[in-house]
C-alpha cells in the first residue's frame, strides 16, 4: 500500500464514527471521492453515496459500513463520575482500565473507564467480569456540575487507540471493523475511474448502524435498487490460539479476501469473483455460510424483489477490541479484485441462477 493510500486509511480508522455518530468519518470520504465521482450525496439515514456513471450496465452496488462500536454517556454521578451504554457488540471484559475519549461538542475529552486495584479485590471475586453498567468513566472532575460544563448525555464515547504498525504489513487498531470496507469500495471507485470508467452503473457506499442492526445497508440498498450488491467486511480469523476453525472455516490474515459462500451468496456472482481472483492471480479464501450473514449482504439480498449478492471479506484478529489486526495486503488485494471484477461486467450480464 502506497503512503498516500495509507493516509487515507489512518484517517478513516482513527476519525470516531459509532453508530449513529458517523458523520465525522463521512466527511473524511467525502474528502477522498468528492472529484472522482460523477455524483456524491447523504441520505436522510447517514449513507453516504458515491455513483460512477457507467455505459447502462448492471447497476452494481459496494457497501462497506463506517460505524464503529463504542460508548455513550447516559448518566453522571454527583462526584463527577460518569456511567455509560454500549454502542454495538462491545465486551465488558475490556473495558476496564482502557483509556477513552468523550466526543462533544468542543472536541475529544480524555478520560479512563476505571478499575479497583487488584490487591482491593476479594480473591473470589477477581475472576468477576462487571457489568458494563456499573463501570464508569473519570475524566478527572470533582463534582457533576464540573462534568457538565464539559460532556453532555449522549456524547459518544470510542477507546483512544489509533492505527499502529507491528511487523511486515500487519496493522493494528479500533474500528478496522468494518471501516477498512468503507476504505475498501472508496478505492475501487477511484481505480475504476481512473481505469477511465466501466459500462457498470457503479455505486460506492459507506453505510451507516451496521453494528447496531444492518440499518443503513437497509435503506441504502432499497433507495439504489441495484442489480449486484457485495458487502465488504471484516470476517474472524482462525489462525490464532484458543480460535476453533472448525465452526468458521480456515481464514489465515494474510492470505487473501475471504469470499462467502452459501444461501446468502448469489452462485453466479460467487462463480465470477473466483474466476476474477484466478485470472488476476488474487490470492483468495473461502468460507462457508450455511445461513444468514450478520453482515449487510443479508438485507442487500432481501431488498424489494431480490439482489444478487455477495460477502467479500478481510481476515481479521481480535474483533470488536482495541486491538484488531489485520494485512496491508489483504486489503490491496481485495480492492484489486473488486476493481477487476467492476471493470469486466457486461451490459447483457445476468446473475439468475440456472
Amino acid at each position: 500500500m502506497n503512503e498516500k493510500d495509507f493516509a487515507f486509511l489512518k484517517e478513516l480508522v482513527e476519525t470516531p464514527s459509532p453508530s449513529g455518530y458517523e458523520q465525522p468519518a463521512q466527511r473524511v470520504i467525502r474528502r477522498q471521492l468528492e472529484a472522482v465521482a460523477s455524483s456524491l450525496e447523504i441520505d436522510v439515514i447517514g449513507n453516504q453515496i458515491a455513483y460512477l456513471q457507467g455505459q447502462g450496465g448492471p447497476r452494481l452496488m459496494l457497501a462497506g459500513h463506517c460505524d464503529e462500536i463504542g460508548f455513550m454517556v447516559q448518566y453522571v454521578d454527583d462526584n463527577g463520575f460518569i456511567f455509560f451504554g454500549a454502542i454495538g457488540g462491545v465486551d465488558p471484559h475490556l473495558s476496564p482500565g482502557q483509556r477513552i475519549d468523550i466526543h462533544t461538542a468542543n472536541g475529544p475529552v480524555r478520560g479512563v473507564i476505571g478499575k479497583k486495584a487488584i490487591h482491593l479485590i476479594e480473591p473470589k471475586d477477581r475472576d468477576t467480569v462487571i457489568k458494563l453498567k456499573d463501570q464508569y468513566i473519570d475524566i478527572g472532575c470533582s463534582s457533576r456540575a464540573e462534568v457538565e460544563q464539559l460532556v453532555q448525555i449522549g456524547d459518544p464515547v470510542t477507546f483512544a487507540v489509533g492505527v499502529g504498525m507491528l511487523q511486515g504489513d500487519r496493522v493494528t487498531s479500533r474500528a478496522f471493523d468494518d471501516k477498512m470496507g468503507a476504505f475498501i469500495v472508496s478505492q475501487v471507485l477511484t481505480r475504476v475511474q481512473a481505469a477511465g470508467g466501466a459500462i457498470a452503473e457503479l455505486y460506492s457506499v459507506s453505510t451507516v448502524q451496521e453494528e447496531i442492526g444492518l440499518r443503513g445497508g437497509a435503506t441504502s440498498v432499497y433507495g439504489i435498487n441495484p442489480d449486484v450488491g457485495i458487502a465488504v467486511e471484516v470476517t474472524h480469523a482462525t489462525d490464532y490460539p484458543e480460535v476453533d476453525a472448525k465452526g468458521i472455516g480456515r481464514v489465515e490474515v494474510g492470505k487473501g479476501p475471504v469470499i462467502a459462500r452459501g444461501a446468502n451468496i448469489n452462485p453466479v456472482l460467487f462463480d465470477l469473483l473466483i474466476a476474477t481472483a484466478e485470472k488476476e492471480q488474487i490470492p483468495v479464501q473461502i468460507i462457508g455460510a450455511p445461513r444468514a450473514t450478520g453482515t449487510d449482504a443479508n438485507v442487500m439480498q432481501l431488498s424489494r424483489g431480490g439482489v444478487a449478492t455477495a460477502l467479500v471479506g478481510v481476515a481479521l484478529r481480535y474483533m470488536h477490541t482495541p486491538v484488531e489486526l489485520l494485512s496491508l495486503a489483504d486489503l490491496e488485494n481485495c480492492t484489486k479484485l473488486l476493481t477487476a471484477l467492476v471493470l469486466q461486467m457486461k451490459k447483457d450480464q445476468s446473475f439468475i441462477p440456472q
